[in-house]
Parts: C-alpha cells; structure tokens; sequence
C-alpha cells in the first residue's frame, strides 16, 4: 500500500512571460524562434491522437511545412472521441452584446475552476477563442444561425452571458469533421503520413530528449518505431480509469502515463469532473454511460420531489410539490451553475432519498415550460437529435415526461504538467488538448474543451514547437540503445501479459478497479475512503498481474490483449489520483474532500497550504510531489458563490 511520498523541489513555469497579461501571448510569439521554410521541411514531428486537439496540431504543422506523422489507435481519424461532444464551444466574441469580453471569460474560466489554474495559460485561451470561431466559420462548420443568419450563441454553466456556439447537439462532431478535412488535405499534399489502428505503447528518449515512439499495430501485431524531432501527445483524458464513464470504450491513460514512467511530472490526477447531466446507470451489464448536454439546462428544469419517497409520475406531482433546488439554492445562476456544483447538488437530494426512478439515483430535467414557451418545434431544432438518443435509450419520450438524469464520469482536468509553451518535463515532448493540466484548474467549464484543444493545436502549438525545433541542430543523434530499450520494454510487457493465462477477464478487472474508484474516490473523498482505496488498489493489481487472462497471441489482432495493457496503467494511475486526493486535504472544484466544507455543504479552499499544482514524478521508490505555486494578480481568490 503506497501512502507516502517524498517532496521534491518546487517547480516553476518559466516559460510564461511577465508584464501585463493582456499582452504576454503577443510577447511570447514574437520571443518565440522561427525556423525557415527549407529547415521545416527537414523536420519530423509526431502527434498522437487525431481528436480536436491532435487532428488541428497534425494539420497546422503539415500546412506550415514539417514532415508530421499521426496516429491514432481508431480505423480512422475521425473517429476519435471529440466527436461525441455534443452542447457546443466558448468564444468571447459577444455578439449578444450582453457583456462579455475576453476578460470576462478569463475570469468566468478563473473562478469556474476554483482559482487552481495559472492566470497566463487561461487569459491566452480567451484572447484565441475569438480566432477559432472565424477558423471554423471558414472551414464550414455548420454553426447554428438566427433567422437573420448570424452566427447564434447560448448559455453554459458558470457563466451569465450567452458565449458557447453551437451546432445542434452535436457540435464536436462538426468541429472534428472541419480539423479532419484540413488534416486529410495535408495527407493528400504529402505533408502527413497517417498511421490509423496503431497504439503508442512507449515513448523513446533520447538524449535527455523525446526523439520518437512506439506503437503496436493494432491489425497485425507488429512493434514498430517511429523516430522524430519532437513528439507531440493529444490522447485525451483519463476518466475510464472509472469503467463507466461518458468516454468511448476506447479512451485509455496509456499514452500519457508511459510518458509519465518516462519523465513527464502528471499534474493534479485527483482533479476529475463529474457531469450532472447523463443518462443513469441502469444495470450491472452496462459497458458505458451516456451524456446528456449540458446546454439542455438551458431550457430544462433540474427538480425532485418535495417529500422523501415519493413514487408518483412526474405528471402525478403538483407543482406544489416539486423543489427546483437549483432555482433554489443559486438564483443568480439557476440551472446553470457549474458541474462540479450541479452534481454534488444532485447527489445531496438522493442522498436525502428523495431521487427518482429505479435506486433513487436520478432527479428530472423538464422541458414542459420550455415547450409551453417556445413551442416543440423550437425546442425540436435546438435539441432534436438529443432527445431522440434519450428516447432511444430509455423507451421514454422527453416531450412528454422529463428526462432522467444522474452525475457521471465525463472529463479530467488534470494530465500531464506542461509549461506556457505545452512542454512537458521532457524536452521535445509536448501535450496538448485533455491530456494536459493546463487551463481549467480542479473543474472545467462547460463548452470549453473544445475551445481548449482548437487552441492548442491550431494556435498556440504550432507557435511554441517552433521555438523549440529552432534549436534542432544541438539534439544530436539518436541513441539507437535507447530505441532497442524502448522496443523491449514493450515486447517484455505483452509477453508478461499473455504468459498469465488466469482465470478473470481484464474487463472484470477493470469493473471491480472502477467501482472501487467511483465509492472511495468519486464525487465525495474522505480521508477514510481514500486509504481504503489505496489498501485494495495494490491488492487487486497483484490478482490482475497473477490471474488475468488474455486469450490468443501477440502477432495479429487481439483486443484482449489491447485491453490488458490499458487496464494494468489505468491500476497504476488509480494510485496516483488516490494519492493526490489524499495529500489534498481541501475541496475545491471537481475534488471534494467531506472534511472540507462550509456550513452550506460547499467546497471549502485551504488557499494558505494548497494554492499550487502538485505535479507528480514517478520514481521507482514511489511518487515525488513538486509544487507549482499559483500567482494570482488579476482575479482575487474568494470562495466561489454562484447564489
């Protein structure tokens, strides 16, 4: 059982420039080295993953002039996980004219994620969320329009102005298809190389350097390694270390934690986001979990029943008889207050037996008065293809009854630490979209994913990797020992895996591995809990390594085998978030420790003893915690209050 660690020193972001904020992008780019178009042609770059974060890096540095390699472990580009995303994407471009400015997103973001993110890294995301929506626009995303075609907005938790552009409720989708035609125009012109069903299993250091990958084929079996200048990782988040979350079954931790064993500090793991709004569990067979958007609290109602164990229809209870506890408890904000609150609210309802549907575990989302108001038909063209996924699911028809909704496993906020330029710990390994710390702090606004990952990789990314290759001719060869040493260790860790032949499922595992995380490390940690957690995770890591049982062989197909390895880093990372929730004594954001409230039942800070980043060094000894220390200049630190 792991319940110590050692601190190390204290790590600072020395990239971020100083001076006034609204003009530290601008500094950095013009600082930043160039590297002219004949040297770029000379240059590998590897990026690994093609959602929104990795598919616009992958085309952006293919249409500057570098010879970039893609990957993705999907049979095609567009099939990685961003295109599930469904409410929409932040701007500050205030075309309602209701008072929104960059500064203002700054802020929202700020506060939204409880003061636990750098001011630097989130003011430059608003400055560039007015770019991507005219990048967008010029790719063709079909963006929703108002009757006189302008481009139409609406409103996200966390925030009291109307910024989150949207296609429908499937807004990821159209996103990803305008980052995926871009990419593919490059693959066409000879600029990418795309390698599609193959999983990056190790990543190759060099020289002190992250000078290349390697990756199983996914079809055949083959090891192969792919050598680079730079590698760029956008292989999103780790929420699937749950087993049920909103994340395709696909969507694993091994990428960034083998970058992690590597070198590469994992900063603030604990910090995980639970959304309020998805369909409840509905059995132990379930594979997966499925999102409701958050832009249907816009419209919908959140409510439960008055009394405790009130069985009756929701046609059967007066309105009388209702709580919208959310109008409730935070008027200013309503509905739409942040997820991190919207879920612990839902959860203290249940709690208090007054959840409906099967268990309890559920509370209503109504669309009666929106429908009463704008009619079915505008409610049917904003939300149409969601409530017909509802309805699909459930049997149940959300014009005529309210959904049921229940908080789920959506998003992680922590990732890999990386500096103002996207570069972790490891020179020439950069990280970007989900898979980095960066930007939301311990919760993440709704909308603002998308805004994240467009940004790293069409804007910011292109501009600091370039500063980085500028220095190419000091890398240096590269060692071909360490090639063999990274080729190995992965060929070791398959062959371990299939020599087992046990008698449990990896999925059993992983089952049992997320049930144990969401009851001691889910939406409520205690300190109890946590050292549960961190007696049981060991224990079921050795029955895995002794009992697990991966049929067929290395050479060819084997999705066993694939979910084996995913499964044994997801027990690794398990202890690690569960290690940080329990050094992190205070609640803030999506990371609520029950010690740690107010007399309302609110995240209560510890701003004196927490206000830094615990970024995490793995070492075969056991974990090191360096700190980060927040600076704040432009936003205050108080308690949040969305009353």
């Amino acid at each position: 059982m792991t319940l110590s660690w050692t601190v190390g020193e204290p790590i600072k972001d020395t990239k971020a420039p100083s001076g006034p904020i609204e003009e530290r992008w601008d500094t950095r780019r013009f600082q930043a080295k160039l590297v002219n178009p004949a040297n770029k042609r000379k240059l590998t770059v590897i990026v690994v993953g093609t959602g929104l974060a990795g598919g616009s890096a992958a085309a952006t540095l293919g249409e500057l002039g570098y010879k970039v390699k893609s990957f993705c472990y999907q049979d095609s580009p567009r099939r990685a996980h961003s295109i599930a995303a469904q409410g929409g994407i932040n701007a500050a471009k205030n075309y309602r004219g209701d008072g929104d400015s960059v500064y203002r997103l700054f802020y929202d973001t700020v506060k939204g994620g409880d003061f636990r993110a750098r001011e630097s890294n989130v003011y430059r995301l608003a400055q560039v969320s007015v770019n991507i929506i005219d990048q967008a626009v010029a790719q063709g995303v079909p963006f929703a329009r108002e009757y006189g075609g302008l481009l139409d907005t609406r409103s996200f938790g966390g925030a009291q102005v109307s910024r989150t552009f949207y296609a429908r409720g499937q807004t990821g989708q159209q996103l990803l298809l305008g980052a995926y035609q871009a990419l593919e125009r490059q693959i066409a012109a000879g600029t990418v190389e795309m390698h599609t069903r193959h999983e990056m299993l190790e990543v190759i250091v060099s020289g002190g350097r992250a000078r290349g990958i390697v990756v199983r084929d996914l079809v055949t079996g083959e090891i192969e390694k792919h050598l680079a200048d730079a590698v760029v990782l956008a292989t999103g988040g780790y929420g699937n270390v749950f087993f049920l979350s909103t994340n395709a079954k696909g969507c694993n931790t091994t990428a960034i934690w083998r970058a992690h064993q590597k070198g590469a500090m994992f900063a603030n793991p604990c910090y995980t986001q639970i959304h309020p709004t998805c369909i409840p569990v509905s059995g132990e067979y379930q594979s997966k979990l499925t999102l409701m958007s958050e832009s249907l609290r816009n419209d919908g109602r959140v409510w439960v029943p008055q009394r405790t164990g009130d069985d009756r229809t929701p046609a059967d209870i007066p309105e009388d008889e209702r709580d919208y506890y959310l109008e409730r408890i935070y008027p200013a904000f309503g509905n739409l207050v942040p997820r991190d609150i919207a879920s612990r609210a839902a959860k203290n309802v249940c709690d208090e037996g007054r959840g409906v549907g099967p268990g309890g575990l559920g509370v209503y989302l109504d669309f009666a008065d929106a429908i009463a108001r704008l009619g079915r038909d505008a409610v049917e063209k904003k939300y149409g293809n969601l409530f017909e996924m509802y309805e699909r699911i459930t049997g149940e028809n959300p014009y005529e009854t309210p959904m049921r909704i229940y908080p789920a496993v959506h998003y992680t906020m922590g990732g890999l630490w990386v500096d103002y330029d996207l570069q972790s710990t490891v020179p020439g390994l950069f990280v970007i979209g989900e898979a980095n710390f960066s930007d939301h702090g311990a919760n993440r606004l709704g909308a603002s994913a998308l805004m994240q990952g467009l940004a790293d990789g069409y804007f910011v990314l292109p501009t600091t990797v370039g500063d980085y290759l500028a220095g190419s001719k000091t890398f240096g060869d590269v060692d071909q020992a360490d090639v063999a040493a990274a080729e190995a260790a992965v060929q070791q860790k398959i062959e371990r895996l299939l020599s087992v032949d046990g008698t449990r499922t990896a999925d059993s595992f992983h089952r049992e591995l997320g049930r144990l995380m969401w009851d001691y490390c889910g939406m409520e940690r205690t300190d109890e809990s946590l050292r549960k957690a961190l007696e049981r995770i060991p224990e079921l890591r050795e029955e895995f390594w002794n009992n697990v049982k991966v049929p067929g062989e290395g050479e060819g197909l084997n999705q066993a085998l694939e979910r084996a390895g995913r499964v044994a880093d997801f027990f690794d990372l398990a202890e690690l978030m569960c290690l940080d929730a329990l050094h992190r004594t205070e609640s803030c954001g999506g990371h609520f420790r029950a010690e740690s409230q107010d007399e309302d039942g609110e995240a209560l800070r510890d701003d004196e003893h927490f206000a830094y980043v615990a970024a995490w060094e793995w070492s075969p000894e056991g974990p090191v915690l360096h700190k980060e220390e927040l600076e704040y200049e432009y936003v205050k630190m108080t308690q949040r209050s969305y009353k």
